[in-house]
């Protein structure tokens, strides 16, 4: 069977457009990363609401979180190495902690970015973002599920992170097959065991689901794509 490959950058610069055009009090910020992460787009389209503060991550959730006391809906956006490596302390204090309208989105998640190098592969960011109050964490597994869940953040008050993966991913969701932050995604149906998953490991829980059929074990394959708040109801079923 052919797989669809889909960049997740690339659907979050598309979401990003049609939500500027949309709303006009949508803004994005970056820290030098712009054009890799595609929202240099936005800057080109909406030059007046777009903000490269360089190589300063803390200051730009500052920054950002002005812009949310002004009416703003900033996206902040740069690798997953530096949020919130760089900046936890503003992200926990000047975000959360006064619960603004901000959403913080990272790319280059996990280990999926071997070429960049030791420094720019993370694992702890997830665990990090999701120990503090009131922020939603957000894993899509594809193209389809960034562009929906994105929007939905956008409509949604409150502080958000999601992260996001550098290399094109197999296409999981078609464009009617929308998701819904917070609420966990069953896949796939099964009897004898549950696999629960998100982001590109999603894709890979599926893959697995196969083989084990293949054996005689019926596995049910869930996206809990929405880290925070975590849909147990779902998920224990």
């Amino acid at each position: 069977m052919l797989v669809q490959l889909a960049s997740m950058r690339d659907a979050y610069a598309e979401v990003l457009l049609e939500l500027g055009e949309e709303d006009s009090r949508v803004v994005v910020l970056g820290a030098d990363t712009s054009v890799s992460i595609k929202t240099s787009l936005f800057g080109d389209r909406y030059p007046e609401r777009f903000f490269n503060v360089g190589i300063a991550e803390a200051n730009m959730m500052g920054i950002a979180a002005g812009l949310a006391l002004a009416g703003k809906i900033p996206f902040v956006t740069t690798y997953a190495a530096f949020v919130p490596g760089k900046c936890l302390d503003q992200i926990r204090n000047a975000i959360a902690y006064p619960n603004l309208n901000v959403k913080i989105v990272s790319s280059h998640g996990g280990l999926t970015v071997g070429p960049d190098g030791a420094s720019h592969q993370t694992i702890e960011d997830v665990a990090a973002m999701r120990a503090i109050p009131r922020m939603h964490v957000v894993v899509p597994a594809d193209a389809p599920s960034t562009k929906s869940l994105i929007a939905q953040a956008c409509r949604t008050l409150g502080p958000f992170y999601m992260r996001l993966s550098r290399p094109s991913v197999p296409t999981i969701y078609s464009a009617s097959k929308d998701v819904e932050v917070g609420k966990a995604k069953i896949l796939r149906e099964g009897s004898d065991i549950g696999i629960v998953a998100c982001g590109i490991m999603v894709n890979e829980a599926m893959e697995a689901a196969e083989t084990l059929s293949k054996t005689g074990v019926s596995a049910e394959v869930v996206d809990s794509h929405t880290v925070k708040p975590l849909d147990s109801e779902t998920i224990v079923r």
